[in-house]
This record gives C-alpha cells, structure tokens and sequence, in this order.
C-alpha cells in the first residue's frame, strides 16, 4: 500500500503550509500530510518552505531573525486568494493538533542539526504516535542528527537528480545508497523521475537493504501508479483528491 500525502497539505487547492491546507488534504483523502519546518529566532519550529515569507506574505521576514510573534503577524494565506485570508504560520504542534489520531505526519527539516533538539523536544511530549511520523531532508547532518536523537521516528534521506554533462541523471543508485549508509537514513525520498528512479534503481536498493522509498511531488496519475506498483511507502503530492479517485483508493 502506497500512502498518499498531501504536499505542504493539499497545496494545489489551498496555501502550502498552513493548517486549512492541512485539514483540506485530509478531507480530500489523503492519508498524511506533509510540511516544511525551520527554526525561528526564538527557537520555535515554524511550518515555512523558504528561508523568508515574502512569498507567501508579500512582507519579507527572514524566518531564522524573526520571533514567532513576529511571523504569526503576517498573513500567509491571502496570496492563494481571499478565501484564505487570515491564515498564519503554524508551529509543528499546531500541525499535530490536525493530523488525525490514525494519520501520517511527514516533517521535512529544511535547515540544518540544530533543528533537531527542539524537534525532539516537541516529539516528546507525545502529541503523536512516533509510528505515525517520517522525518525526511534533503540535508544530511540533519538526518545523521535525526538518527542520534530520535531513533524511534523513521527517517528519509531526500534526493532530486540533475542531468550531467553526459546525459546521465545523477546522482545514480550507487550514490544514493552510499549515502542512505553513511549517514544511517531508514530510507529514501526520491523526486518522482520515472526515466531515472526506475524498476532497476528501486531493486538495487532493495538489494542493498534499503527498503523503504517515497516520491515527491506525484500529482500525475500514471506517475503514481508506477510508483504505488514498486510498493512506494508514500506518494506525496498537491492534489490528493486526484490521486485518491485515479487510484481507486
């Protein structure tokens, strides 16, 4: 079974990281949500893709300098349109406190290892079954952190892949599972390229006892059949109401 996870909630719909983009996903069907978290000032993990918010507020705050009181004055959801006016930033407990009880939290860390020891801190407070959170990152002292402090809470290191000078996509197999081992990830989150991450890539890490996989971001339904028939963990995407019907779930 293939888990579908709404990208930054059901950010095709609504605005990406907030709670109404949360709780559309899960009325659209998704089985989990998936959201970008970063330290503010005053340490607290505040749910923002980019490093500032002008963005999604048209106001630029550099989320590392500012104070959460600070960030939860702007407005992040009336770029979407006026329906969302009125959405602020979400801290991670704000999030747990929308994901329902039997529901997937995917927490991706945009920011490096200190990010951890607060996440750990919040985890502990046990809002939210552990078997129901995938830590992922694109960065890897944040993953190799992860595995340190939090080694009941599964972890995905993440990749996308760029087209060499010779035409081949990189990072191959190999690359990815000597980094799947060196920094002890649980797992791996590929971008959805089918014409890279293939049959042949998933078997050789499986082959090399790494399991379990997700792509990002999956809004096309062929796309997403592919990957749920290589038994992908979770398929992240924008539009989960269309994959849910696509895929007769």
């Amino acid at each position: 079974m293939s888990y579908i996870i709404g990208h930054r909630g059901a950010s095709f719909d609504a605005p990406e990281n907030t709670l109404a983009a949360f709780r559309l996903a899960f009325d659209q069907g998704a089985e989990g949500v998936e959201g970008d978290f970063r330290l503010s000032a005053d340490g607290e993990l505040v749910c923002l893709h980019d490093a500032d918010t002008q963005r999604v507020a048209g106001q630029k705050l550099v989320v590392k300098e500012s104070r959460l009181v600070e960030l939860r004055a702007l407005d992040v959801g009336l770029w979407k349109g006026e329906p969302w006016r009125g959405e602020r930033v979400a801290t991670l407990e704000d999030v747990i406190a929308v994901v329902p009880e039997e529901k997937k939290l995917v927490i991706e860390l945009k920011v490096g290892p200190e990010i951890v020891l607060p996440l750990k801190s919040v985890l502990s407070k046990q809002l939210i079954e552990p078997t129901n959170v995938l830590i992922i990152s694109f960065i890897g002292a944040t993953i190799s952190a992860c595995r340190h402090e939090l080694s009941d809470v599964a972890c995905h290191w993440l990749s996308g892949y760029k087209r060499g000078n010779d035409g081949h996509w990189q990072p191959g197999a190999d690359e990815v599972i000597a980094s799947i081992c060196r920094l002890g990830a649980g797992g791996f989150g590929s971008q959805a390229l089918p014409e890279h991450f293939d049959e042949a890539f998933v078997e050789k890490l499986r082959a090399a006892g790494s399991e379990e996989f997700h792509v990002w971001t999956v809004d096309n339904p062929t796309v997403a059949k592919f990957y749920a028939g290589l038994g992908a963990w979770g398929l992240t995407t924008n539009r989960p109401d269309i994959l849910r019907r696509e895929l007769g779930k």
